[in-house]
């Protein structure tokens, strides 16, 4: 496969490929798709579109399964990140308080997304304020997202080298990070 038939490929079918990794995913794809409308393989509003309704979708689904009550199902995966219930319960107690300050910084700093998403549902947040809010909050997201991959599109050719050095580093970093915290987490468990 030559990079003409990958960019045919991008163009004909990226935006498939581009939603449903957009709900799981959004900033980092959205960075991705930045450069690929910066690179002409995507078109730039629809694929802005794309990203907006799958990271909507995505924090839709998040405060269904917390205003239904299924949160607590996912706290053992939830507390491997932190997220304990008494975390979950203190954030839903300020949400009561101040529920859009907390669901505006919460969706806007990203790590703290997931469990603002669900502390929305089951604070019992009314659903067209909390999509009002999430909406105002995941526009300049995904635009500031996008913004940096089509920055990056345009220094990309310059930088790769170095990027990829940096990129390898790095995650070497997180990993063994990881590694050391999962495995000293493991025996204060024990």
């Amino acid at each position: 496969m030559t990079e003409a038939d990958v960019g045919a490929l991008i163009r004909d079918y990226g935006l498939l490929i581009i939603a449903p990794v957009a709900v799981l995913e959004g900033p980092v794809i959205s960075v991705i798709s930045g450069y690929l409308a910066k690179a002409g393989l995507v078109p730039l509003r629809l694929v802005f579109l794309v990203l907006l309704l799958a990271d909507l979708a995505g924090d839709i689904l998040l405060y269904v399964i917390g205003r239904k009550g299924r949160a607590g199902m996912a706290l053992p995966w939830l507390s491997r990140f932190g997220v304990t219930r008494r975390r979950l319960a203190s954030v839903i107690r300020a949400f009561r308080k101040n529920d859009a300050r907390i669901l505006v910084l919460g969706k806007l700093t990203h790590s703290a997304g997931f469990a603002v998403l669900l502390a929305a549902g089951m604070a019992r947040m009314p659903f067209l304020r909390f999509l009002a809010l999430n909406t105002a909050a995941t526009v300049p997201k995904v635009a500031l997202c996008m913004a940096v991959g089509w920055w990056f599109g345009a220094i990309g050719d310059r930088v790769g080298p170095w990027l990829l050095g940096a990129t390898v580093l790095t995650s070497i970093c997180i990993a063994l990070f990881a590694a050391h915290h999962f495995r000293s987490r493991k025996r204060s468990d024990t």
